[in-house]
């Protein structure tokens, strides 16, 4: 590679919504910015098996966006393979990433049938935290030839644009990750990026247009009252990470105001339970309403008749409680975690519901029950759908085509091009074609270990 030359590599992340991995490189410093896990089914599980397409003991650093899974979940395994580097992120992405990374360890460990099948192990997750270095938004962090600056997502809890600006040609390349579908019921705004020379940039909803954001609570009020009213049990699968966040502060807001009716509502994941206590560290990076609510005194995490449901006895528990409920448990896409064991037992009854309210992979269960299965696979078990199953997709953390062409808009007196990832490939190509139409932006869908030069 010549020196001094900028080149740019999409390892991941590309024609998929899952498994982020970029590479920047002048010759002389080479840089990752996220590792993400492959998600979707056993091409996805065969995939992130693989070695990484690079030597990942020749990698300086890892510049991390978020603290979801599709973006760090090989870390592990790309310190297992001999990466010795500086890793960056926010302070509130390294809190995140711990229990995530150590939760992913668990889920292997419990899947696997030898250690072949462990990408990594807990001393591989304990390794990449002694590399890592934090680094608060908008504050400049000089490394070896580029200049790191991030700026807020709004996508979850300490998500960030990552803006590298290299030192010796002056050109900068931002790395959104992924965008939130501002404005958020917790966070802050999504933050533009203006002077950037290239823009790396999410799709998952390049195509689509969220029509429910403004109404989803009450749609999700809807749904609690006519499935409450029948005498059923509303079961919520969800991401243990910003959706399970958003959830509770929106029934704390129901049941607090009596919106809908004050039932027993169990809290079914420990990940989400520890993630939702590092949240409540960083209240500081929640949006001014939200600060506002917090110093009145509304403990926004917690409401009446609210159970945590840590231990498994707990959670088993929850079968034997009479009447109507509502259980929220992970996973988002009803596959592991122990939303599945609820799934089995309240999805026969017609009396009961079932609320989407994270994007569904294909192939996945939670797809299937998304595109009105009336029988469904859960865990090797084949399960009769009679309850009423409901999307909404108002509770989005991503931003929609409309959202993705106004952060673009606002860059596009700089850009000179646009590379859209992290997408499947029909939204990609259909927003590719929006930011040329409409803006007269360069953009292109790159493919899969694509090298370019800058």
């Amino acid at each position: 590679m010549e020196q001094g030359k900028l080149t740019l590599g999409f390892y991941g992340g590309v024609g998929s919504v899952t498994g982020a991995n970029f590479f920047l490189s002048d010759g002389t410093t080479r840089i990752l910015v996220d590792c993400g896990l492959a998600q979707g089914g056993r091409e996805s599980e065969r995939a992130n098996q693989q070695p990484f397409p690079y030597d990942p003991a020749s990698i300086h650093m890892l510049i991390v966006t978020h603290a979801h899974i599709d973006h760090i979940g090989r870390i592990g395994k790309l310190v297992k393979d001999g990466f010795s580097g500086t890793i960056y992120s926010t302070p509130a992405t390294r809190d995140l990433a711990r229990p995530m990374l150590e939760d992913a360890v668990r889920v292997m460990r419990a899947e696997a049938t030898d250690d072949a099948d462990m990408l990594y192990e807990l001393t591989d997750v304990e390794h990449a935290f002694s590399l890592w270095k934090t680094v608060p938004y908008h504050q400049e962090e000089v490394i070896a030839g580029f200049t790191l600056f991030f700026k807020d997502a709004g996508h979850i809890l300490g998500s960030a644009i990552a803006e590298m600006t290299h030192q010796a040609s002056g050109k900068k390349i931002a790395f959104t990750g992924d965008l939130g579908n501002s404005p958020t019921p917790l966070l802050r705004d999504t933050e533009y990026v203006t002077d950037a020379d290239y823009i790396i940039m999410e799709s998952v909803y390049g195509n689509r247009v969220h029509q429910e954001r403004e109404s989803r609570k009450q749609k999700l009020a809807e749904v609690v009252r006519r499935v409450i009213g029948r005498g059923g049990v509303l079961i919520i699968p969800v991401f243990s990470l910003e959706k399970t966040q958003v959830l509770l502060k929106e029934l704390n807001d129901l049941i607090e105001d009596g919106v809908v009716p004050s039932v027993p509502v169990f809290f079914d994941s420990p990940l989400g339970i520890r993630l939702t206590e590092v949240y409540g560290k960083y209240t500081d990076l929640f949006n001014e309403k939200v600060q506002a609510e917090i110093t009145a005194g509304d403990a926004i995490f917690d409401f009446p008749k609210l159970k945590v449901t840590m231990r498994r006895e707990e959670s088993e528990a929850i079968g034997r409680v009479d009447g109507p409920k509502i259980i929220v448990a992970s996973s988002g896409m009803s596959e592991g975690g122990r939303i599945t064991t609820h799934e089995k037992r309240y999805l026969p009854n017609k009396k009961n519901g079932l609320l989407l309210v994270g994007y569904q992979i294909p192939g996945s269960a939670g797809r299937q029950l998304q595109e009105g299965v009336r029988r469904v696979y859960i865990d090797g078990t084949d399960v009769p759908v009679r309850a009423e199953v409901v999307s909404v997709s108002g509770y989005s953390s991503h931003k929609d085509k409309v959202g993705l062409l106004d952060f673009v808009a606002h860059a596009a007196p700089a850009v000179k091009q646009v590379f859209v990832v992290m997408g499947e490939p029909k939204a990609s190509l259909f927003f590719v074609q929006q930011v040329r139409d409409t803006l007269g932006v360069d953009a292109r869908m790159p493919n899969e270990g694509e090298v370019v030069e800058l």
